[in-house]
């Protein structure tokens, strides 16, 4: 990550005080991060994606700094929360996709991969978000790793130090999340 951590956590807080000038230069430190994460998630979107890098960072952003009372703890709490804004706006877009397109054959996730890459259409996106849901209410800690490994594509050494946990920890959790949602989403689709 490139931006000064401790100007990056001076400017939160100036933002979480309600300086206005503050959200600008929020941006300004935290942009070409941001787009780089927003650029690496829709990479492993299907081929056809029409949202841009650039709309993702922007939609995602608007969100975070429009949240009353926001106290991000620091960078770490801010890019987990710029990661989760990131998979609700996908998700959102994803369900409407579905609402246009009922009855779309599902296709398969490879849960094998690094990133948890989807190679399906919008119907993947919603099936993983359901089990990552689920993950969250037995586990939220290994729920905000995969939030943040896979809609942000952060690495396990950065996801580690943001949780506050050892990288064997990171790398025992990601283990563990992979085969869990891949139970799940099977699961899930033979109940279908």
């Amino acid at each position: 990550m490139s931006t000064n951590m401790t100007d990056v956590t001076r400017i939160l807080d100036a933002v979480r005080k309600g300086d206005v000038r503050a959200a600008d230069e929020l941006l300004a430190a935290v942009y070409q991060e941001l787009r780089r994460l927003a650029a690496v998630r829709l990479g492993q979107e299907p081929a056809g994606q029409t949202l841009q890098a650039t709309a993702l960072v922007h939609e995602a952003y608007i969100r975070l700094v429009g949240i009353e009372d926001q106290s991000w703890e620091g960078r770490g709490h801010f890019f987990a929360a710029a990661a989760e804004a990131m998979r609700r706006i996908l998700i959102e877009r994803a369900r409407h996709k579905r609402r246009r397109k009922r009855g779309a054959d599902r296709q398969r996730i490879d849960l094998d991969d690094a990133t948890l890459a989807i190679e399906g259409p919008s119907e993947d996106v919603i099936a993983v978000d359901e089990a990552l849901t689920k993950l969250g209410q037995e586990d939220k800690i290994v729920a905000d790793l995969v939030k943040m490994r896979y809609f942000a594509g952060l690495n396990l050494d950065q996801i580690a130090k943001i949780l506050g946990i050892s990288r064997r920890t990171a790398d025992r959790y990601w283990a563990y999340a992979r085969a869990w949602l891949h139970r799940e989403i099977t699961r899930h689709r033979i109940k279908d």
